[in-house]
């Protein structure tokens, strides 16, 4: 029988819990942008604060909760069940109860019930293993703590993953915290997190990006790299996050803090995010833009500046992906040997001729064409799969003289020693098709007119509709570019992978609208490499007048 994660006994060791604390001002702006606020009856509404440290969340909290029952004629004395606040180290849980008491003793509340309320809002406890109730809370706000899950005792991460559905791969343990706050949310009720922003774009976020797409809205995503937002300088990409327990009916105001961005920034950030009408705003601190829509399912989502994201949003929202099957197009990246050495060859005469496939690398399409530098593979698979080596004698006596080698590799596991790691797709090498390398400062596709096969670093593109010297036009254009530029990430040396993930995210107009002249156009220009031409045509295409910083 299961043993239900809330039950199972955790031994305590002393160890890096991962806390940060943060500056009051966030505080006062994730509290703003949830709606807790005073003018709300905040008395017969809950809180909850899953990772209270020392209470810096809980502070600004209870202070809004007196304001809020003065003005709304409201006895304290009704507000034990407003507030829920857990930590898992006993001394937060002390410190978080005296700064509780303090701040009501100052307030005006008796000593007698400031004891009374401190004690029944504050708990020690695991958030991960005994969340609150789902369905039971109006807000759910804090920092929660950024540790990665393999630093945490065995036992204890082993429940984490029980309880925790969205909590896969090397995931940080805050996955739990933002999976645990939603569930707890009431429809309508909102969750404010200052947290790492990585779970955004990594794989390990999936699961949680997911959750969020199938049934909260993205409200607000403030990024505050290098802001100075915690007690303690930390190396990490925090992010504000605002996600409502409501459909996505609209896009979410999205804000890029500058490293000077503060109290007074936040400040005009407030009326910002409180005004639907206000699209773009520019300020020293900080530029901010209204979305359109978000971006949903388990896709990392894009970054940049909140003005290029406004224009992914848009594009998103009015033209289909890149692959498409209404159009036959498809993405994918060449053939990985798991043995260079042994598959790839000069010799033309290794094996028989069937199963010698020309193969194009990255550096034979350097110059904008394929140039060939006389690499073959040594091809083990047909139409039907890995070829019967008793009917090829040269290929079966070329692969047992490396049979050793072949063997030790993970992809020979299953006994199918002589296989490459991915299958060679038959008739691919004989289709006209687009190569990308992968890596690459910008979009670089060349046709290959059905000459090669391409190796693992390269990508290639094929399509039923689409002529590729237009396709390949519009995919050197720098709004192609936009979206490799917000899915990739930037390598040293400023290079960006163009890994088929990503190049399968960037939008195209239907090419049936594509009028005769601009299809020449952008053939020209792909077939003159003039990049600046082909932005020119795709803008006109996008209905874009330009491509913001």
């Amino acid at each position: 029988m299961a043993v239900s994660p809330s039950a199972i006994q955790v031994p305590e060791r002393v160890q890096e819990h991962g806390e940060v604390f943060t500056r009051r001002w966030v505080v006062d702006l994730i509290l703003d942008l949830v709606g807790y606020c005073a003018d709300r009856d905040l008395v017969g509404m809950k809180a909850v604060e899953p990772a209270c440290g020392s209470g810096a969340f809980l502070a600004a909290a209870i202070e809004r909760l007196m304001d809020s029952a003065r003005l709304h004629g409201r006895d304290l004395r009704e507000a034990q069940g407003a507030l829920v606040a857990t930590d898992l180290v006993p001394g937060n849980v002390a410190m978080s109860r005296s700064m509780a008491r303090e701040t009501l003793q100052s307030g005006g509340v008796r000593r007698n019930l400031a004891e009374k309320l401190a004690g029944a809002w504050i708990r020690q406890g695991d958030f991960l293993l005994e969340p609150p109730p789902e369905r039971s809370a109006d807000y759910v706000v804090g920092n929660p703590p950024y540790v990665r899950l393999e630093a945490v005792p065995r036992e204890r991460s082993e429940a984490y993953r029980l309880a925790c559905k969205t909590m896969g791969g090397r995931a940080d343990v805050y996955i739990g915290f933002y999976e645990h706050g939603l569930r707890a949310l009431r429809d309508g009720g909102a969750l404010g997190f200052i947290c790492a922003d990585r779970w955004m774009r990594n794989a390990y976020g999936a699961r949680l990006r997911t959750m969020v797409s199938e049934e909260w809205a993205v409200e607000t995503v403030i990024s505050m790299t290098g802001v100075d937002a915690f007690e303690d300088e930390v190396d990490a990409y925090p992010a504000i996050t605002v996600l409502r327990r409501e459909p996505q009916t609209e896009g979410p105001l999205v804000v890029e803090a500058s490293p000077g961005f503060g109290p007074a920034e936040a400040s005009e950030v407030r009326p910002f995010a409180a005004d639907p009408s206000a699209s773009h705003v520019h300020r020293p601190g900080f530029r901010g833009a209204r979305l359109r829509t978000w971006f949903s399912g388990s896709a990392g989502w894009p970054h940049g500046s909140p003005d290029r994201l406004a224009v992914i949003a848009d594009l998103e929202s009015r033209y289909p992906p890149l692959e498409d099957q209404a159009t036959g197009t498809k993405v994918g990246i060449g053939v990985a040997t798991g043995a260079d050495r042994v598959f790839i060859t000069e010799d033309r005469d290794l094996v028989e001729p069937e199963r010698m496939l020309p193969l194009a690398l990255p550096r034979d399409i350097a110059s904008g064409e394929v140039e060939w530098s006389g690499k073959y593979l040594v091809n083990p698979w047909n139409a039907d799969g890995l070829v019967d080596l008793e009917e090829w004698p040269r290929l079966s006596e070329y692969l047992s003289q490396h049979r050793e080698l072949l063997t030790k590799r993970h992809t020979a596991k299953s006994g199918r020693w002589h296989k490459t790691i991915d299958r060679v797709i038959d008739g691919l090498a004989e289709r006209e098709k687009l190569y990308l390398p992968d890596f690459k400062e910008a979009i670089f596709p060349v046709l290959d007119q059905g000459a090669t096969y391409p190796h693992h670093n390269l990508y290639w593109i094929t399509s039923e509709t689409w002529d590729l010297r237009v396709l390949g036009g519009l995919l050197l254009s720098d709004v192609s570019n936009l979206f490799i530029e917000a899915y990739s990430v930037r390598m040293r040396g400023g290079f960006l992978r163009f890994q088929a993930q990503y190049l399968r995210r960037i939008r195209v107009p239907d090419v049936s609208s594509i009028e005769h002249e601009t299809a020449v156009a952008l053939g020209n220009a792909f077939a003159d490499r003039d990049r600046e031409e082909a932005t020119r045509l795709a803008l006109h295409l996008y209905g874009l007048d330009g491509l913001p910083e």
